[in-house]
């Protein structure tokens, strides 16, 4: 089986397995809260996204690994913790927390958009070699962000999807 095989298999198994595993245990958890809590939640998580500062780190990943994808991939995982601690340090200001929950989530959710994208374009998937020790962060840790992204996003929507449903009610 080729490298880029196995790399896609393991890929597509990570979001199955975080898929499983967030529908059973981290959804039901995180609806049972209000917005604000569900929200921190997430936040904490992406908070530690400054580790995809290794991608750049000499000695961890293949000096082979494109520059272009390595440095793209290292600043948008930090920026986005960075925002993500933000939001957590600001969650007693309510329009600031605000801000930068929706910071992060951009932020973080156009960086593995962009990494993806760029992982292609360099032949990453059929030189997982290059990542070296690193290979456990886009099969084990990015499905589990890119999940998590799309559920803050859902619940940023869910009180205006909730207010409009009100509203027509109401016009009915």
């Amino acid at each position: 089986m080729t490298t880029e095989t196995l790399f896609r298999i393991h890929l597509v198994l990570g979001y199955v397995a975080w898929l499983l595993c967030f529908g059973t245990y981290v959804w039901p958890w995180l609806r049972s809260m209000d917005g604000r809590d569900a929200h921190r939640a997430i936040a904490t998580l992406h908070s530690f996204r400054f580790f995809g500062l290794v991608f750049i780190l000499p000695g961890i990943v293949s000096p082979d690994l494109p520059a272009g994808f390595a440095v793209f991939a290292a600043w948008g995982d930090f920026a986005t913790g960075v925002l993500a601690m933000l939001a957590l340090l600001t969650v007693r200001i309510r329009a600031l927390f605000w801000l930068f929950v929706v910071a992060f989530n951009l932020a973080g959710t156009v960086d593995l958009v962009v990494d993806y994208y760029d992982a292609i374009q360099v032949g990453l998937p059929a030189h997982a070699e290059w990542l070296g020790s690193t290979y456990a962060i886009p099969i084990i840790y990015v499905p589990l962000l890119m999940i998590t992204h799309v559920t803050a996003f859902y619940f940023l929507a869910r009180p205006r999807l909730s207010a409009d449903a009100a509203a027509l009610a109401g016009a009915g």
